[in-house]
């Protein structure tokens, strides 16, 4: 499918939807509708859960299921809104720490074989 067919697909921004929201507004399309997206499907992407639910969503529409209004309140993840500006100041930094180096001459290290007791 050119970009143009892809326009023409019955669900807008199709290919940016999460598979929960496909399987419901699948629901409000016809046996027509869905064929044209699975056909798209298989020449794109061809997720297999898309897949199985388009094939289940059509028979039920063979058994004499209609179409509904499917919900359409499922929408692509989004980041939550940034509050802005950082949380880190200077009364929110830790404490520097300063690991001694190794060999610090206060503080000779000791053979293995002086543990003894």
């Amino acid at each position: 499918m050119t970009h143009h067919e892809r326009d023409d697909l019955p669900l807008p921004d199709y290919d940016h939807l999460p598979v929960p929201a496909l399987r419901e507004r699948i629901r409000s399309l016809t046996a027509e509708e869905i064929e044209r997206l699975l056909a798209y499907e298989h020449a794109h992407a061809d997720r297999l859960p898309v897949v199985t639910a388009m094939r289940a969503r059509l028979e039920q529409l063979e058994q004499g299921a209609t179409p509904t209004s499917g919900d359409h309140s499922i929408r692509p993840e989004q980041s939550p809104p940034t509050r802005g500006g950082s949380q880190v100041g200077t009364d929110t930094t830790a404490e520097a720490v300063n690991p001694p180096p190794h060999g610090v001459p206060a503080q000779p290290a000791k053979p293995k074989g002086d543990r003894g007791g």
